[in-house]
């Protein structure tokens, strides 16, 4: 009797990176270090975060004593922000990275980049997401229109369409009825493109540079 196996299949997990103020300028080969390791930089974006959006982001560790000294530094300047992908993304993204504290990643993990490109414990370069829950959160924090895998099934989805598709295909298919095109197929998609309400917007209080 022939066993049916099932197809093989491929999960790709998504982690947020940063590359800090003080660093920006090695952007370029950081990236080919990034894709040399076998991740897709699925998004990028070069922001100037104000000390209250640092401090939004960094809200975990509120209350510290080096936090104010955090949201200054990473405040200080233009930084880029990356969603990358691969399978087991998070752990291998952290993995590269090496200990927080760049002494101690000089010390334990010399070929980290962290060892390679920090200063200190407190500028230790790059930024990676500690699990799924914080990478969920981070690339929201940063990328407002992107989806999160998993794709919501059941009443979420329901709710996301409701929310987020409904209105604008109705208004697209009630133009469309008075406009009554001859082809109104490639109608309707010209019109979605131009009436796309996810296209990627910059809060006003974020100053952003795309490549």
């Amino acid at each position: 009797m022939e066993i049916s196996m099932p197809p093989p299949q491929i999960y790709v997990e998504k982690t947020l990176a940063i590359i800090k103020p003080d660093i920006v300028d090695k952007e370029e080969e950081i990236q080919d270090i990034i894709l040399r390791s076998g991740f897709t930089i699925v998004q990028r974006r070069k922001l100037h975060l104000s000390p209250e959006h640092c401090s939004n982001f960094y809200v975990e560790q509120y209350g510290k004593m080096f936090f104010p000294n955090l949201t200054a530094y990473m405040s200080s300047g233009p930084l880029v922000v990356m969603i990358l992908a691969r399978h087991k993304a998070i752990s291998y993204w952290k993995e590269l990275l090496g200990p927080s504290n760049t002494l101690v990643a000089k010390e334990t993990h010399p070929d980290s980049l962290r060892a390679i490109y920090g200063t200190d414990d407190l500028r230790n370069a790059l930024h990676g997401s500690n699990d799924f829950a914080a990478a969920e959160r981070e690339i929201r924090f940063m990328f407002p229109e992107v989806i999160i895998e998993p794709i919501p099934v059941g009443q979420a989805a329901k709710d996301y369409l409701n929310l987020y598709v409904t209105p604008t295909l109705l208004e697209g298919l009630t133009a469309l009825c008075k406009e009554k095109p001859a082809d109104p197929f490639i109608w309707l998609a010209d019109w979605l493109l131009k009436n796309n309400p996810n296209k990627p917007k910059l809060c006003h209080n974020l100053s952003a540079e795309e490549p």
